[in-house]
């Protein structure tokens, strides 16, 4: 699967559980939407995936990657209820960063 670079990089640090370089993949301002909830920059960004990283140990398996709609399916595994699960992650992108996600 041809995905962008940025893109290829955020699942490699998902998969890793690296939340420094997972948040690099944003730009500063940018904001990300997850269980209902809203994370606004790139230090609430890194908080919650390392939370998210200490509870679930998701890790990112892409499936399918929509360039016109912006969409990444993902099947997602980790210790959590109904595991694994499809997620579809919606982005926006800026200067080759991501700078908003909403992830249904």
């Amino acid at each position: 699967m041809n995905l962008p670079k940025v893109l290829t990089e955020l699942v490699k640090t998902q998969n890793s559980f690296d939340s420094v370089a997972y948040a690099k993949c944003f730009t500063e301002t940018a904001v990300v939407f997850d269980e209902g909830k809203t994370h606004n920059g790139r230090k609430e960004i890194e908080n919650w995936i390392a939370k998210a990283n200490k509870e679930y140990q998701a890790t990112m398996k892409p499936l399918e990657y929509s360039e016109t709609q912006q969409t990444l399916k993902s099947e997602v595994s980790g210790i959590f209820p109904g595991s694994p699960i499809i997620l579809t992650y919606h982005y926006e992108f800026e200067n080759g960063l991501i700078k908003s996600l909403k992830i249904v």
